[in-house]
């Protein structure tokens, strides 16, 4: 059964009211970037390639937005998801984003992950994506499981802070 969007809001911060949807929050845009090196998945490890930060422009004082050409793109969003005992995290782009020839594609989120998560962004036609803009939903659905995530993206993107 997936949880209601109040549940699954008191998992994430910062949320403001207007992320909140019936079965779900919307996750905003931090990030873009741009994988420069290879990366490796092989039987024994991973090895995640370098990554640069892609540019931002700065449109006013509040507002900066990443110009995108058709490609490949990571991206990073502003929340710090917490996925509670008893449940399993999925995350769908927003119709915006395929409507504007886009697509996002994620991995599940296991019980016990918390982080800043990203995706891997496919565009397919230019695009401007302003930051701090709503670019997916994450809902929790609740789950059986053995264990809890303790891997090595845990606490991604959070323990700089």
């Amino acid at each position: 059964m997936f949880r209601s969007g109040q549940f699954v809001r008191e998992q994430c911060s910062p949320v403001s009211d207007e992320q909140r949807q019936p079965n779900g929050i919307d996750l905003t845009l931090d990030r873009v970037f741009e994988q420069i090196d290879a990366g490796r998945i092989g039987c024994d490890g991973k090895e995640v390639g370098d990554r640069r930060a892609c540019e931002v422009e700065e449109l006013d004082e509040t507002h900066s937005a990443y110009y995108l050409d058709p490609g490949g793109y990571i991206v990073r969003y502003n929340e710090t998801i917490r996925i509670p005992e008893g449940h399993v995290g999925f995350v769908y782009p927003r119709s915006t984003l395929m409507r504007n020839s886009c697509m996002l594609n994620t991995a599940v989120w296991d019980a016990g992950y918390e982080g800043k998560g990203e995706g891997l962004l496919q565009i397919h036609h230019d695009i401007e994506l302003e930051r701090g803009a709503r670019i997916a939903q994450l809902v929790l659905a609740q789950a059986n499981h053995d264990d809890s995530y303790d891997g090595t993206y845990q606490r991604e993107n959070i323990d700089s802070e």
